[in-house]
């Protein structure tokens, strides 16, 4: 199982990149894994302020539909353009072509209250 070590992780099964004040977001490799064939990914929260742990979207699944958490407090400025015609990425490549969102964080030293990635394997067990 991939758990790149650069990455925050949350309960939820997100991950997250903090660039600056800008932040890309995707589901981990568990969670896609967890999930199956990943048919569907609908986020309409582009430009919305969210706190975190709101949902942000949601993932379909051939058996199942799973809402997106958000992990951290800001305002979702991209969904990734990709998925729209190729949701699948989100299986195949989910740390890179697959991510979700970008976006602006409202206060980056909360990316530290999340879980490193020692701390998520130990989560998945």
């Amino acid at each position: 199982m991939n758990i790149p070590a650069a990455l925050k992780y949350t309960k939820d099964h997100e991950w997250i990149k903090l660039e600056g004040n800008i932040a890309t977001i995707g589901i981990t490799d568990f969670a896609q894994g967890e999930l199956g064939d990943i048919v569907y990914v609908e986020i309409e929260t582009v430009g919305k302020n969210l706190e975190a742990e709101a949902v942000f979207g949601t993932v379909e699944a051939v058996k199942t539909v799973s809402d997106l958490f958000l992990p951290v407090s800001g305002t979702i400025n991209e969904v990734n353009p990709a998925l729209s015609a190729n949701p699948e990425l989100v299986n195949s490549d989910p740390y890179g072509e697959g991510w979700m969102i970008k976006m602006t964080v409202s206060n980056p030293a909360d990316v530290d209250g999340l879980l490193d990635a020692e701390g998520y394997k130990t989560l998945i067990g």
